[in-house]
């Protein structure tokens, strides 16, 4: 069922397609998220299958807004991260709608989603003006916000900073790969988020990923002069931007 001022957010990663129905006046989850593995091969019909099983189990008959972590062009995906390459080119938004029913679906970045949820609910609720959101794991997935808009798709993780793209420098991956102490993975940051603030100039930027449950050990070690400030919304933030991506009408 729908019920009026709650939307239905998927969030599918690399290891699980999650979802559940989000309370759009508070951003919390109105039931515990339901979560299934993502299938393998993680081929686009499969994915679709896996978000109509997760929508049945939810009782959920309104529209759906979906995450994928891709760059999404007018419910097209052009890239695929840790999902398997056939998305590319793959129109998701008509293939999920046609997955559950034909009904209403967004498809968006789920970086993008993120983004959207810390800034209205999370970490960044109360910073008005630019706010850069930064998930570092595998990759380094980013959001920009201006005044509550949306700019989608920048995949600032493979922008080229001191030589190397970001991602290469500072992902959590690399700290792990190469054996790095936090003082010496914060330094690497340190130079990718000088040369981001120094592009965009933020009010604030909020660090998201796995390896921010660790924030007090490395935010304070950065020499870069914007506020970071860690995620609060954590696993659920990818639901809760998709669920507020279907209440705004947002087509990337």
């Amino acid at each position: 069922m729908s019920v009026r001022g709650h939307a239905f957010g998927i969030d599918i990663g690399g290891s699980g397609v999650k979802g559940a129905a989000v309370d759009l006046a508070t951003g919390e989850l109105v039931h515990e998220r339901i979560k299934i593995a993502t299938p393998n091969p993680s081929t686009p019909q499969a994915v679709a299958a896996a978000a109509a099983e997760v929508v049945a189990e939810a009782n959920w008959d309104g529209p759906v807004g979906i995450t994928l972590p891709a760059v999404v062009l007018d419910g097209v995906t052009r890239t695929a991260a840790n999902i398997d390459k056939a998305w590319i080119g793959t129109d998701a938004r008509a293939l999920f709608s046609a997955a559950l029913g034909g009904r209403p679906v967004t498809v968006l970045n789920d970086a993008d989603a993120a983004g959207m949820a810390e800034d209205t609910y999370g970490a960044a609720k109360d910073y008005a003006g630019m706010v850069l959101l930064l998930t570092f794991g595998t990759g380094i997935g980013s959001a920009l916000i201006h005044q509550g808009a949306l700019v989608p798709n920048t995949e600032l993780g493979h922008l080229e900073i001191g030589g190397m793209e970001t991602e290469h420098r500072a992902a959590a991956s690399v700290k792990d790969r190469l054996g790095l102490s936090f003082e010496q993975w914060a330094a690497e940051v340190s130079t990718v988020l000088i040369g981001l603030e120094n592009l965009f100039w933020p009010n604030v930027i909020v660090a998201g990923g796995g390896i921010s449950r660790d924030a007090d050990l490395w935010i304070p070690l950065l020499t870069n002069r914007t506020q970071v400030v860690p995620a609060h919304l954590r696993n659920t933030a990818g639901i809760v931007g998709a669920a507020m991506a279907i209440e705004a009408g947002l087509v990337p």
